[in-house]
């Protein structure tokens, strides 16, 4: 039996329970399987599917506990512990825990996953037989997303991002797998890799995709805004010499908002009586 067959599915025939462990029979080879990796109600004859690996004596073992995704196929991992030596270990769903390498991570440490953020991914082994975790390509991701339909359009979806770009980033939806791609003037910082987000919908593709913000819509942007110059103007005394006749680069500089979400801003206040506008300055109303 070579070590190929660790970290994949097969189907085996239970012969008998050695102590603390069944031995299998795999297609005329015995491997075994601790009784804890198996449901009480395992008997002698059986043929279940079980999951393949290498133990820590380097000997192909087997397991009914089956992971999320195997040699071949995809799924979630959850991000256990993070390392800035070796990378990220992540729970397949197996008993062990799998190693995703430092050098499939980002290049930008800030961008790694933390705990609890979730890799989609495959298995990989190495010559030993050891699993290690191997990120979702672009092309693989292709073959597996779900086609979106217009109504999706402004609809709020959760999904981690699986790729991160200069110019942006690619999530998937979960759990639906709906690829959305946000663009990097749609974010006010760029996301972690597998990490949970809250995606806005702006555009729906002719082939299903998405593309996706990451900011508040305009009108709560808009209160955000109000409320920050607020606060500014009762830690000044109630007034500050800016107006929306002030210049952008003013605007800019003090407060970093375009005129025209600054004015938005003012605009809001007015209207719910907080402000008034008086040569030059912009005051608290009393």
């Amino acid at each position: 039996m070579t070590n190929t067959l660790a970290g994949t599915v097969q189907k085996v025939r239970v012969l008998e329970l050695e102590g603390s462990r069944w031995s299998l029979d795999l297609d005329g080879t015995e491997l075994y399987m601790n009784a804890s990796e198996a449901p009480e109600t395992l008997q002698a004859g059986d043929t279940p599917d079980v999951f393949l690996f290498m133990n820590r004596r380097g000997e192909l073992a087997a397991s009914m506990q089956l992971p999320h995704m195997t040699m071949g196929t995809y799924g979630w991992a959850r991000v256990l512990r993070v390392d800035d030596q070796y990378g990220a270990y992540v729970d397949i769903g197996a008993a062990f825990e799998v190693l995703v390498n430092k050098a499939d991570l980002p290049h930008v440490r800030k961008l790694w996953p933390k705990i609890d953020d979730a890799l989609y991914m495959t298995l990989r082994t190495d010559p030993a037989g050891t699993i290690f975790g191997r990120l979702a390509t672009e092309e693989r991701v292709l073959d597996v997303i779900g086609v979106a339909e217009q109504w999706r359009m402004n609809d709020n979806l959760t999904a981690r991002p699986y790729r991160l770009l200069p110019v942006g980033a690619f999530l998937l939806s979960v759990p639906d797998n709906f690829r959305i791609f946000i663009h990097a003037s749609e974010m006010a910082a760029e996301p972690r890799l597998g990490e949970e987000l809250k995606v806005r919908i702006i555009d729906v593709q002719e082939d299903g995709t998405l593309n996706g913000s990451l900011l508040p819509r305009k009108q709560e942007r808009m209160g955000d805004d109000a409320e920050m110059i607020f606060a500014y103007l009762q830690e000044t005394n109630g007034k500050m010499p800016f107006t929306d006749k002030s210049s952008p680069e003013e605007i800019e500089e003090m407060f970093s908002l375009s005129k025209g979400a600054f004015k938005r801003a003012l605009g809001r206040l007015m209207k719910d009586g907080k402000i008034e506008q008086r040569d030059g300055w912009t005051s608290l109303k009393v």
